[in-house]
């Protein structure tokens, strides 16, 4: 991976850090292309049982870098070739569908202001900790820009359609207190403690069972766009999958023991 993402799999456990803290973790192409590859990779590792998505710096992530979308703009307008916005079909849409499409738990790890595509990554996120200092902010409207990285998609399935609309036609900083008063983040702790709680959560996470996380995460996706016998059928296909896995008998007779689990995550 390239150093504007870093990537390290530990115990079960791989953690995606943006790492240009010098331009708040602006995502250029190569940040792009990187993060893209590290979420493909986390996915597809059997050796993967959850992901931490996390930054260095005083912001997570402030979307697009403006400096190198300008500048590819002009030549896209010198050209006429309109590869500029390709960006959302290379790069966005795939790191969006890497994140919400893994069978495995990802949790999002937000230090700072996390705005436009960065807002969209950590929507992505199966679960969301912040620092009490976070802040985030959908900000596309403020560049003549319509919403990508899924935001249109997850924001009003966190807040709804209403609420969404707002912060989306009148981008303004949330703080961390109201992103968790609207439900758009599970936790918020000191900005100092952030670190290890995130590290602490997505550790537990991926020593669950991994196969009833991912079925977990299918079954919530599936719903959101069915009707309510089609999310019965699924839950009875999934729970079949579910029950049939060596972490479900690993489980119930931890239960009859008064054992903890240990899970294998198959």
């Amino acid at each position: 991976m390239a150093d504007t993402v870093l990537y390290e799999v530990s115990d079960g456990l791989a953690t995606i850090t943006l790492n240009r803290p010098e331009a708040m973790n602006a995502m250029n192409t190569e940040a792009k292309v990187a993060l893209r590859e590290a979420a493909r990779s986390a996915g597809s590792d059997p050796a993967v049982r959850a992901v931490l998505l996390t930054a260095t710096g005083r912001a997570f992530c402030v979307g697009q870098d403006l400096k190198e979308h300008v500048g590819q703009l002009l030549a896209d307008r010198e050209s006429g070739s309109g590869q500029t916005m390709s960006t959302v079909s290379e790069h966005y849409n795939p790191i969006v569908r890497a994140l919400t499409g893994m069978a495995k738990p990802v949790v999002a790890g937000v230090n700072g202001v996390a705005a436009g595509a960065g807002f969209g990554f950590a929507l992505a996120a199966d679960y969301r900790i912040v620092a009490d200092t976070a802040r985030f902010n959908t900000s596309f409207a403020g560049v003549a820009l319509t919403a990508d990285s899924g935001v249109s998609w997850t924001l009003q399935r966190l807040i709804g359609p209403g609420r969404a609309a707002d912060l989306m036609l009148f981008p303004r900083n949330i703080s961390a207190q109201e992103a968790y008063d609207l439900g758009i983040v599970n936790k918020v702790v000191p900005a100092d403690d952030l670190a290890a709680e995130a590290q602490q959560l997505a550790r537990t996470l991926a020593e669950g069972p991994t196969l009833a996380y991912g079925a977990l995460k299918e079954s919530l996706a599936y719903a959101a766009g069915h009707t309510l016998e089609e999310a019965l059928e699924k839950e009875d296909e999934l729970q079949a999958k579910a029950g049939a896995s060596e972490d479900h008998t690993i489980a119930v007779q931890a239960f009859l023991d008064k054992a903890k689990p240990k899970y294998l995550g198959r």
